[in-house]
């Protein structure tokens, strides 16, 4: 096996064991009570304890919890959709300069296509 599969060898059983181990150590706190409770609620409920009032109200009060999830959902899409986009306009001007090194074996592969339009 070559070093770059046994770093990904590694890192894969790393990940399974971080993943087993946050269930064995973690556990519940007690009752039907998740010990892995999302920072907003835990905030929430730590602020509500010290009697603290908020100086705004929310603009829109959403009528369920299905249509903040899909809110939520649609701006990670877009989030996501605007990175990726970003990633590849640099991935693509960086191939543009050359800057790119070549691959393993890209030599045997023949005339990049921007040269085979050259010639």
């Amino acid at each position: 096996m070559n070093r770059r599969g046994l770093t990904s060898l590694l890192l894969f059983a790393l990940l399974i064991a971080v993943v087993i181990g946050s269930f064995v150590i973690g556990g519940t706190k007690g009752g039907d009570e998740e010990a892995f409770a999302g920072t907003d609620a835990t905030v929430s409920e730590q602020i509500e304890a010290d009697g603290y009032t908020p100086w705004f109200s929310p603009l829109v009060e959403l009528k369920s919890a299905e249509v903040e999830s899909g809110l939520f959902a649609l701006q990670a899409a877009l989030g996501g959709a605007a990175f990726g986009y970003c990633v590849g306009i640099l991935h693509g001007r960086r191939r543009r300069t050359g800057d790119v090194p070549e691959q393993a074996g890209a030599a045997d592969a023949g005339p990049a296509p921007a040269q085979a339009k050259r010639a």
